[in-house]
């Protein structure tokens, strides 16, 4: 059975399967270095894209930590807040971290978190 890849922000291949699925943790910030073991996205659209693709393939999103403000990647898609929007809309709830340093948006997020992903 051939298994997906992911790629991380420095190109490398990395792959953490279980059993045959890969388990993805996609990290959403425009300025901070993606830690390791993430996928990097830095708009809310490239985020839905990498969701999507890992949805089809049947991979298992195990984590989404996002930021909030996405500085001049907001014209993709909006800051972080829409892709919890986007998730809630279609029923989605991964879990979710965030690590944002805005506190009235952090507030926000962790408003819509506490409401819908229970």
């Amino acid at each position: 059975m051939k298994k997906p890849i992911a790629v991380r922000s420095d190109g490398k291949q990395r792959r953490k399967t279980k059993g045959d699925s890969v388990i993805m943790k996609i990290w959403v910030d425009d300025l901070r270095p993606v830690p390791p073991e993430y996928i990097w996205a830095k708009s809310v659209n490239q985020a839905i894209a990498i969701i999507e693709k890992a949805e089809a393939a049947e991979e298992t999103i195990e984590l989404l930590d996002l930021d909030h403000d996405l500085g001049d990647y907001c014209s993709d898609g909006g800051d972080a807040i829409k892709l919890l929007d986007w998730l809630a809309e279609r029923g989605t709830f991964y879990p979710v971290e965030i690590h944002t340093a805005n506190p009235v948006g952090r507030q926000n997020m962790e408003r819509m978190v506490n409401r819908y992903w229970k």
